[in-house]
């Protein structure tokens, strides 16, 4: 019982180990300013699904997610999400282009604007720490005895405690 329980545990441990999202902070060390190049900040990045932006500015700035035509317009007037007061991270949780400008007209003009293309390719769970929002599938449950991966009397161990496990590793 004990080693089906650690050999459980190890196999939870291994998959967090490999499903993890990066958090990137827009801009770097120049964040979500004029000054910085945010083109060449986005290029070569392989954005996917379980990111998350981070953007760092002043409180004069906002953070405005728009769909294309706000994005070539510099127009917020249909903002998907808008953010301000200088630290707003934002889930990368669906495929596709996203679009972000800053609600300041000329400073959008100018440049303060960042297009990324998000691959669904990822994990199929969440990690640890994922953003609010995120979620994570639970596993296969039993429907009945037939399905029962541990019946009582075999080596496996008991049912409930199988069962047990699985209801534990969803709080978690």
């Amino acid at each position: 019982m004990a080693s089906l329980f650690f050999f459980f545990l190890a196999a939870i441990s291994c998959l967090a180990l490999t499903c993890s999202a990066t958090v990137y902070t827009v801009g770097d060390s120049a964040g979500w300013d004029i000054s910085a190049d945010l083109p060449a900040w986005a290029s070569g990045k392989k954005f996917v699904v379980g990111d998350v932006l981070s953007f760092q500015y002043n409180s004069y700035h906002t953070v405005n997610e728009v769909t294309k035509p706000g994005y070539d317009n510099c127009t917020t007037s249909n903002a998907i999400t808008t953010g301000q007061g200088g630290n707003t991270t934002i889930p990368l949780s669906t495929p596709g282009d996203k679009f972000f400008i800053c609600g300041l007209l000329s400073h959008c003009l100018g440049g303060m604007k960042l297009r990324v293309n998000v691959d669904g390719g990822q994990q199929s769970a969440s990690p640890a720490g994922a953003p609010q929002g995120a979620t994570t599938p639970s596993p296969p449950r039993p429907t009945s005895r037939a399905d029962d991966p541990f019946p009582p009397g075999t080596s496996g161990g008991s049912s409930s405690t199988f069962k047990r496990m699985l209801k534990w590793n969803e709080n978690e």
